[in-house]
């Protein structure tokens, strides 16, 4: 849907965003049920691909560390956390650009949808999973750690294996996250027909 839409009315002004936002959104309950529940819960499988990634890498520092306790206590925030971040990041640079006309690209929405795969839902969850683990190392000294001045030769040493095993997770990632924004540019075409027409101009009530 190119940007006419921003152009044209009824009477021949240009429409404001919030005009546009709000048309969208009246007509947004007459997508069908796929369209309506694929934005409604589409952020939140890849949500849930990143609670899995943190999961894994959690799993992989804490064995890379020795470390054997607090084992709910690590998993719980490195489960929720990535969550929380990957919808509420998905969500601010794809469905409301979307919902709000100020998407109108299939490409971008396709790239952005893509890097929130791979940096909110994969890469996030390994930055958090290090100082988590490497905390839980100091405290109950289950490996030998560095001093201050080498701590982060250190951490890039440890976590050079663990990207390497990740790096499957990063491409899951990132097809599942350019096919959600696919989606959800399809269903937001449809949306922009419905509500502007097929050639983009502000349909009468």
């Amino acid at each position: 849907m190119s940007e006419n839409i921003r152009k044209e009315s009824v009477s021949g002004n240009p429409l404001s965003r919030a005009v546009i936002a709000e048309m969208l959104a009246n007509n947004f309950k007459k997508l069908p049920d796929t369209d309506r529940n694929l934005f409604l819960y589409g952020p939140l499988y890849l949500a849930g691909n990143a609670a899995l990634a943190g999961l894994i890498s959690n799993s992989l520092y804490r064995r890379a560390l020795n470390v054997t306790q607090a084992a709910v206590a690590s998993s719980l925030p490195m489960a929720v956390v990535p969550f929380l971040t990957a919808a509420a990041l998905y969500n601010t640079v794809v469905c409301c650009p979307l919902l709000s006309g100020d998407l109108n690209c299939p490409t971008c929405a396709q790239i952005r949808g893509a890097l929130v795969g791979v940096v909110g839902a994969g890469v996030y969850p390994i930055l958090l999973a290090l100082p988590l683990n490497l905390g839980l190392a100091s405290r109950y000294n289950t490996a030998p750690l560095p001093e201050k001045g080498n701590v982060l030769r250190y951490s890039l040493d440890l976590s050079r294996p663990i990207l390497r095993r990740m790096r499957a997770v990063f491409v899951l990632q990132a097809f599942f996250g350019t096919y959600l924004g696919s989606r959800h540019f399809g269903s937001y075409t449809k949306l922009a027909q419905i509500t502007f027409g097929p050639d983009g101009e502000a349909l009468k009530d």
